[in-house]
């Protein structure tokens, strides 16, 4: 069984319990009473991040299957899901995100030996993932970082020159242009936009946009075609940096 390491207040600090061990770390994140789905199908896990989770300022909803996790999606809007990778039923799950209007980020639980393995395809929302067995700082510090959206902010969308992409809606537009984009496409720009003005490798790029790494053209025809969309008006701003990757933003001096 995978254990997270417990924690309690003392004076304004949090002490953490890290196996047997009592060490003094500053107070953790708290959230603003955002709804999170917690689908762990080990009812001990379950209630120990949910009960981590409610002390921290969120309101929890828990799913023990991913049939179960689609019908609480069904029920209300979640700004977070929590998924243990392994949840039985996570094929229902799969099939039912990319219908979903709602995109919410997601945060996997994960085994240390599936670290480098791929992610589950669960739509078009921003994904990380924790190792168990689970740390209670790291877990609530990924928590807040998806619920802030990386660079964006609390509205869900994310920004750069006349660039925006909306995770409530899953939209993308520029300027005043919407991009008719396919959930790869999706993918590919909040990755860029996510890290812009950082070159991303294609076998960094293929794990977030597909679970693996794809070899062949593949990466090439998807950039292309995102770039067909997105660079249609000047100025460009998705570009090669050859024999690295890609990266988005503006070149000083253009626009």
């Amino acid at each position: 069984m995978d254990l997270l390491e417990s924690g309690e207040r003392d004076g304004g600090v949090a002490r953490v319990s890290t196996y047997g061990g009592i060490s003094e770390a500053p107070t953790l994140a708290r959230g603003h009473g955002q709804y999170l789905l917690v689908a762990v199908d080990e009812p001990y896990d379950a209630e120990l991040l949910s009960t981590m989770l409610e002390l921290a300022g969120y309101r929890i909803g828990i799913a023990g299957s991913g049939t179960e996790a689609v019908a609480r999606l069904a029920e209300r809007r979640f700004e977070l899901l929590v998924i243990d990778a392994e949840l039985p039923g996570m094929g229902a799950l799969a099939q039912a995100r990319p219908l979903t209007v709602h995109c919410p980020p997601v945060l996997l639980l994960t085994g240390r030996d599936a670290l480098d393995g791929p992610l589950p395809d669960l739509g078009t929302g921003e994904r990380d993932r924790v190792t168990k067995p689970l740390r209670v700082a790291e877990v609530l510090a990924r928590v807040q970082v998806l619920l802030r959206g990386g660079n964006g902010g609390r509205d869900g969308a994310l920004h750069y020159a006349d660039l925006v992409l909306d995770d409530t809606t899953c939209q993308a537009r520029r300027g005043r242009r919407t991009l008719d984009l396919t959930p790869a496409e999706y993918r590919l720009l909040r990755h860029l936009l996510g890290n812009a003005h950082k070159v991303l490798s294609k076998e960094e790029i293929g794990r977030y946009v597909w679970g693996d790494f794809r070899g062949g053209n593949a990466m090439e025809q998807l950039v292309s075609r995102l770039r067909r969309k997105v660079d249609r008006d000047a100025p460009a701003l998705i570009h090669t940096r050859r024999g690295f990757g890609y990266w988005l933003g503006r070149v000083a001096g253009e626009g």
